[in-house]
């Protein structure tokens, strides 16, 4: 029986419940509802960090971020560690590329991927076709300029990076490849600015989004006010919000059209019956819930945790809905058995080809998240210009988040999370600690930590959390060194 194809569909900062088969009432996702119903949905996929790079080091690895220290934009996957496309690539397939990066160091690239030019491929892009979105389109003493709420982008759907590379993957599968192929699109939208091309960027009406997570809660973290402060957020209205989340779904209702055209495409080439299809973001985006935007290295709510993650695999279930928790990192273990690889380093992902096969999840599993920095980390504070300098001028749309990050890093300080299906402990030792009961509030909205009616809890998921830290602290290598002196 010939190798298993794979194909990676990694739409950035999509949320899971801004889709329709995840429960959203006015999102326009058909495609990746028809995905659903031909293949599994997991209801409840956390991330491992809700910022790019760290998380996708962790999906391509099955760590966590603490393990070997990806935990910021700037440490990427080196030649010395382990990936998924590498394995991939060693066993014979041909790995395509088609998108941004944010996983590996350039050095990394001969290893892991057979071309990462695949947008290269496409006869259909506009001329200049592109991902750039210039500046906020306000003044800059204006609320709305670190709003990330731009005006409509010009020209259409096959004017955006996007749509480049997933049209260059159509044209690789028209191609007829001869050996077994992975394609990763690690593609842009939804990412902010929340803008989008016509008929996309005005087609939901803001009046039907429905209702925020209200702004100004008591007891959160004080990198929500000093967010909204320092963003000039707090001086914009609900009805602003309602926009910008409006465009926020017109955004994913551009990704849900660039994979209707790859699965399409799947059909067209026979290639639905011998490759997989993995779907998934690597991570949220608050999109005007709680009166903010974007996301922040340290916030782990669940709009920036909980992220789609649905696979079509030939011959497996299909319809399936997965409720129980999983981890993101997963996506490693399940490629890899379906692929028949054996991994060769220590890591924490639990396969789910049994899930994909009908069987239901781990009712007491936890999943865990991490995010923020510590002082000594020299990619996050002052003395990297690199890494930094954008951050450092005003006119700069990061600006507010980078200045904010340097002035007071205690709001962004390091932190971890344990989630079960009915608690969330998020602990932070150098700021305000987080306990939700989720059945009572899955929206999050009342922090009941240090509350005497829930020490039984809190100190339970505590005790779990230093439990996993204890497992999970370090990877044993799969080799071995002699232990006698050299000859």
């Amino acid at each position: 029986m010939p190798p298993m194809n794979f194909i990676i569909f990694n739409p950035d900062e999509l949320r899971a419940e801004s889709i329709g088969c995840y429960g959203n009432p006015v999102a326009r996702t058909p495609h990746l509802d028809r995905l659903a119903a031909e293949g599994t949905r997991f209801d409840q996929c956390h991330v491992q960090h809700t910022v790019c790079t760290p998380s996708r080091c962790s999906f391509m690895t099955g760590w966590y971020p603490h393990v070997r220290g990806h935990r910021t934009l700037w440490h990427m996957l080196r030649p010395d560690e382990p990936n998924l496309l590498k394995y991939l690539k060693q066993a014979g397939y041909d790995v395509y590329w088609g998108g941004k990066n944010d996983l590996l160091a350039p050095e990394s690239f001969p290893a892991s991927v057979t071309d990462y030019r695949l947008g290269a491929r496409s006869r259909r892009a506009a001329q200049g076709a592109g991902s750039g979105h210039g500046g906020p389109p306000y003044a800059q003493d204006d609320p709305r300029y670190y709003s990330f709420l731009y005006q409509p982008l010009p020209g259409g759907i096959e004017a955006l990076g996007d749509f480049r590379h997933v049209d260059g993957a159509i044209e690789l599968l028209r191609s007829r490849p001869r050996r077994p192929f992975a394609i990763y699109l690690p593609l842009s939208f939804p990412h902010c600015p929340y803008h989008a091309p016509e008929p996309f960027h005005h087609l939901i009406d803001p009046a039907s989004v429905p209702p925020l997570r209200p702004a100004d809660l008591p007891n959160k973290p004080d990198f929500y006010h000093l967010i909204r402060q320092t963003r000039r957020l707090d001086r914009l209205d609900d009805g602003f919000f309602r926009t910008l989340h409006a465009v926020y779904l017109g955004m994913i209702a551009v990704t849900d059209t660039l994979l209707g055209l790859l699965l399409e495409a799947l059909e067209e080439t026979g290639h639905a019956a011998d490759t997989a299809v993995f779907l998934f973001s690597d991570h949220g985006d608050w999109a005007g819930d709680y009166g903010l935007v974007e996301k922040w290295p340290s916030g782990l709510d669940d709009c920036l945790t909980r992220v789609p993650l649905v696979a079509r695999v030939p011959g497996l279930a299909r319809g399936h809905v997965v409720s129980e928790p999983v981890e993101l990192f997963d996506i490693m273990a399940t490629i890899l058995e379906l692929a028949e690889i054996p991994a060769q380093h220590t890591h924490f992902a639990r396969s789910l080809v049994p899930q994909l096969g009908g069987a239901p999840g781990d009712r007491e599993r936890a999943v865990f998240a991490e995010g923020g920095y510590d002082p000594h980390e020299p990619h996050a504070f002052e003395g990297r210009p690199e890494s930094l300098a954008g951050f450092r001028d005003p006119s700069h749309i990061y600006y507010p988040k980078g200045r904010l990050q340097q002035d007071r890093p205690e709001s962004v300080c390091r932190c971890t999370m344990i989630r079960t299906r009915t608690h969330k402990l998020v602990r932070r030792p150098l700021g305000v600690s987080e306990l939700y009961d989720l059945v009572a509030d899955p929206r999050e909205l009342r922090n009941v930590y240090g509350q005497p009616e829930y020490a039984t809890v809190q100190h339970a998921l505590e005790q779990r959390l230093l439990d996993w830290y204890v497992h999970t602290s370090d990877v044993v290598p799969f080799d071995e060194n002699p232990r006698g002196l050299p000859a």
